[in-house]
């Protein structure tokens, strides 16, 4: 009696649909996107920088600004150990996120800190799986923080906001072609790091005018006894720190690396 006596044939499993879109979307998180070249970069930056500059564009581009600052608040208050009870946007392009916890104390600091902070350290981290060809890995990872806002939103303007940003997102990193998917995720994290800067230069502005007593910097004010002018100028430091490693992440290999 030979071996293939005892054994019957391993049955042949067709591929399902998810397991073969869960396979794809695999292999597109962890695959090395092809470089772009140094002319993608320099106008990336400059569509981003465009989107900051120019007053009508900003007034539309802040949404997205917005939705990572109240994201970042989310995302320290689940890691401080506080309970997120719901973020609002609103479309003046400010946002309220709630969490629940003890009034004062290490976690509610670093959940006011998060805030004006966040975007530029999403960007700098951004800024790194660029550096690394991975740009899938960047539309996706805003999509999960795109998911955590989705359940977190508690009026229809933010729900209406996240709605879209979690659509445009979803097709370019889907859809797009390889080199298209580069330039979109550079423009995205540019756009990052070139904005984060500019709502902390305003909240000094709104603050010597008096137009704001209840910032993040406020809060942190009464939190830590430290005056409000040195948490803002904790943010920018931090926000052009970033900026300024970022530039030094995105630049090199895709100029200064093809100039040698």
């Amino acid at each position: 009696m030979t071996l293939s006596d005892h054994m019957s044939p391993t049955p042949y499993r067709r591929p399902t649909m998810v397991s073969d879109l869960l396979h794809d979307g695999w292999d597109r998180l962890v695959s090395v996107q092809p470089d772009p070249g140094p002319w993608v970069v320099v106008a990336t930056a400059v569509g981003a920088g465009m989107l900051v500059a120019t007053p009508a564009a900003w007034s539309v581009s802040r949404h997205v600004l917005t939705l990572v600052h109240e994201g970042a608040h989310g995302v320290a208050a689940l890691l401080t150990g506080r309970r997120l009870a719901g973020i609002r946007l609103h479309s003046d392009t400010s946002g309220l996120t709630v969490s629940h916890g003890r009034p004062t104390g290490a976690g509610m600091v670093v959940t006011a800190v998060a805030g004006y902070v966040g975007p530029a350290l999403v960007g700098l981290g951004a800024a790194w799986l660029l550096s690394t060809g991975r740009a899938v890995a960047v539309l996706w990872a805003l999509l999960a923080l795109l998911a955590l806002l989705l359940v977190q939103i508690r009026n229809w303007f933010g729900l209406w906001s996240v709605l879209v940003s979690t659509a445009v997102v979803l097709a370019a990193s889907w859809w797009l072609a390889a080199e298209a998917r580069s330039a979109f995720a550079y423009l995205v994290t540019w756009f990052l790091l070139l904005a984060a800067p500019r709502p902390v230069l305003e909240l000094r502005v709104a603050r010597r005018r008096r137009r704001s007593r209840d910032s993040d910097a406020d809060q942190l004010a009464r939190l830590t006894h430290l005056p409000a002018a040195l948490w803002m100028l904790l943010f920018l430091a931090v926000t052009v720190v970033a900026l300024l490693l970022g530039v030094v992440l995105l630049l090199p290999g895709s100029l200064l690396g093809r100039a040698g």
